[in-house]
């Protein structure tokens, strides 16, 4: 402190105690002071009114730092509580060019600067951050090509699957049809007598035969039946008339004179295919 006291005595100028009783009874207003010496242990810094506003000169600061008028006595306040001392400097300051300047001119601070410490370890914080952002990045970007690719391959065995699906359903349905269309041809078959007997036994041939007489039997005792209910019922409702036979009665007889006709042809194929069969196998023999 003497050494700075002394310093300053060279320009005339002269420092005293802020909260010292002597100048608190003077009472006077902070802002009407033109500058300030702040101390802390070794650390020495200026509070200085440039132009018509106070900026805090504070080496640890990244810039100057801007005071307002109304906040000027609670920042003294706030140094004071945090342990340090605080001095007036008296007399007529020494001219300088940025006082001159902010006679002429007002400034407007956007941002409040930082402590250098502060500043230096938000940015190493930062790059530490940016530097694990970028790794997570790379290992998500690759891991995503993977998670991309994988969904990729997802979506394309989904797809043969349900491909593979609609293949056996359609095999499915067709062989259900196949199936379906063998068994009315089998039926149909059945139904139909044969007339090739190569692949036939004498005893199925015979059987066949049998079957086939006494469905013959059944049909025209049916028609019987049906002719001597069809003349009772005309000479019922009709006993002057005669019977008389329409066409269509005469062309379903013919029809069904023909189609016994057929049927009789091919037992008697049946039958003469048979005894060659029989007479063949007695000539192997």
């Amino acid at each position: 402190l003497s050494v700075i006291s002394n310093a300053l005595k060279v320009w005339g100028l002269e420092l005293i105690l802020f909260n010292s009783p002597e100048y608190q009874r003077l009472r006077i207003d902070p802002i009407n002071e033109r500058s300030f010496i702040c101390n802390y242990k070794e650390h020495w810094f200026t509070v200085r009114k440039l132009g018509k506003q106070w900026f805090n000169l504070n080496s640890l600061l990244t810039g100057p730092e801007l005071i307002s008028d109304t906040y000027l006595a609670l920042f003294l306040a706030q140094l004071q509580q945090e342990g340090y001392s605080i001095f007036v400097v008296k007399g007529d300051l020494p001219d300088c060019e940025a006082d001159q300047l902010l006679q002429m001119i007002r400034v407007q601070q956007m941002h409040r600067p930082k402590l250098i410490g502060e500043e230096l370890a938000q940015l190493k914080e930062q790059r530490v951050h940016k530097t694990d952002l970028e790794r997570v990045l790379e290992a998500n970007d690759g891991s995503g090509m993977l998670d991309e690719d994988e969904e990729d391959l997802q979506r394309a065995l989904a797809l043969s699957r349900q491909e593979i699906d609609m293949e056996d359903e359609e095999a499915d349905l067709r062989r259900a049809i196949q199936l379906s269309m063998q068994g009315s041809s089998r039926n149909i078959s059945q139904d139909i007598p044969q007339t090739s007997g190569t692949n036939l036994t004498s005893e199925e041939l015979r059987k066949r035969r049998e079957a086939y007489f006494e469905k013959q039997q059944q049909k025209q005792q049916q028609r019987k039946q049906q002719q001597q209910q069809g003349d009772l019922s005309g000479q019922s409702s009709h006993p002057c008339e005669r019977p008389t036979t329409s066409s269509g009665a005469l062309g379903s007889d013919l029809g069904d004179a023909m189609g016994e006709e057929d049927m009789l042809q091919a037992a008697v194929t049946m039958s003469l295919e048979t005894v060659r069969n029989d007479l063949k196998t007695e000539g192997k023999k």
